[in-house]
């Protein structure tokens, strides 16, 4: 009884972290498509999308935070096995939000406005979306694979979800994030400095999925400016855009 007590103790700071980093990225998230999408009636004159596909793609994207809270918080209370169980939703929801995720960049790059406020050309800005998502596809399908290792699939898990978060920070309502690109994707990767924070407090050390995760989201930012400048990605854009005609 003693030994499980301490044990229950110990664990404690590592389920307050991450139960305290999920609630983050949800306020960051809801805070960005507060006006939009869930307080919408409250607001509007706010631009939001026409199309009934993002209130799909908002719900499913919303639900998959709430699986990620419900999930932290399980393995806090000790009940892995429901944990486990809860666990194979994941594998349907990271597909189907990759494929909503490729899909909704699709259909705003073709539409005639572009993205909703974005002052870039949509078919350059396409690569913000699709980078994201394709971020959380490998953080999360990794996870996944390594559902065994716990530590390296709860890093890779919040990771993931940290990378798709940029399109709530995009939507503050502060003046200094209108149309200040820069300024989101940089504020999406301090997202994952708590974590390195932690690993250092909690393991002494750097584990090894926290420091690919945070160099990634560090580097995407001109690693996408670049590519999103050349022919290739260009014609890749032009390509996929026309397949939501």
């Amino acid at each position: 009884m003693s030994m499980s007590m301490t044990a229950g103790r110990a664990g404690n700071p590592e389920r307050v972290f991450y139960q305290g980093m999920i609630v983050v990225v949800i306020a960051t998230v809801v805070f960005g498509f507060s006006r939009s999408f869930f307080l919408r009636p409250l607001f509007p004159g706010v631009h939001a999308p026409q199309e009934i596909f993002f209130y799909l793609h908002g719900t499913v994207f919303t639900l998959w935070l709430a699986l990620l809270f419900t999930q932290a918080s399980l393995v806090g209370a000790g009940n892995v096995a429901m944990h486990r169980r809860l666990g194979v939703a994941g594998f349907v929801m990271v597909p189907l939000m990759v494929v909503l995720g490729l899909i909704g960049g699709s259909i705003a790059a073709h539409r005639p406005g572009g993205f909703i406020d974005i002052p870039v050309p949509p078919l350059e800005f396409l690569i913000v979306p699709y980078a994201g998502i394709l971020i959380f596809a490998v953080f999360s399908g990794v996870a996944l694979l390594q559902r065994a290792d716990p530590q390296t699939h709860k890093r890779l898990m919040l990771l993931g979800t940290i990378a798709i978060s940029e399109a709530g920070i995009a939507r503050w309502p502060l003046a200094i994030y209108e149309n200040n690109p820069q300024l989101e994707v940089w504020t999406t990767a301090a997202l994952s400095l708590p974590l390195l924070a932690w690993d250092l407090y909690s393991r002494k050390r750097l584990h090894p999925a926290t420091v690919i995760g945070v160099v990634v989201l560090f580097a995407q930012g001109p690693v996408r400016d670049m590519i999103s400048h050349t022919a290739t990605w260009h014609a890749f854009a032009v390509w996929v855009s026309g397949l939501a005609a």
